[in-house]
C-alpha cells in the first residue's frame, strides 16, 4: 500500500485544518493507521491512532479534544480534523499504516508501522 498525506498549511493560532491520508494499493480495512508529527529539532511523537477494527481512536495528552482522527472504509482515507491549534503544533505530520491489528499500548509507537506517507507540513504561527 502507498499513502499520501495532504491537507497542511499555515494557520493562525485557534484556527483548524484538516489533513488527509490517501492509501492505494492495499486492503484498507487490514490495517492499522496512526499519525506521528515531528517538529524541528524533536523526535517524531505520537498523535492518535485508530483500530483497523474502527472503535474510538486514541490520541496523545497534548492533543486530546483538540484532534479527531477518522476513517471512510469507502474512501481509503483517513482524516484528522485539528482545532484549536497551537504554535507548538508546528510539525510536519506523517501517517503510517501497520497490517492488521495491534494492541493498544503498542499503537503509539511507531516501531509498530512499516508503511510511511510522505509528511505534510502544519505550521502555526501568527
Amino acid at each position: 500500500v502507498q499513502l499520501q498525506a495532504s491537507g497542511g498549511g499555515l494557520v493562525q493560532p485557534g484556527g483548524s485544518l484538516r489533513l488527509t491520508c490517501e492509501a492505494s494499493g492495499g486492503t484498507f480495512n487490514m490495517y492499522t493507521m496512526a499519525w506521528f508529527r515531528q517538529a524541528p529539532g524533536k523526535e517524531r511523537e505520537f498523535v492518535a491512532a485508530v483500530r483497523r477494527s474502527g472503535g474510538s481512536p486514541i490520541y496523545a495528552d497534548s492533543v486530546r479534544y483538540r484532534f479527531t482522527n477518522s476513517k471512510d472504509n469507502a474512501k481509503n482515507t483517513v482524516m484528522m480534523q485539528m482545532g484549536s491549534l497551537k504554535p507548538e503544533d508546528t510539525a510536519v505530520y506523517y501517517c503510517a499504516f501497520r497490517y492488521g491489528a495491534v494492541v493498544v499500548s503498542a499503537m503509539r509507537d511507531e516501531q509498530q508501522y512499516s508503511i510511511w506517507g510522505q509528511g505534510t507540513q502544519v505550521t502555526v504561527s501568527s
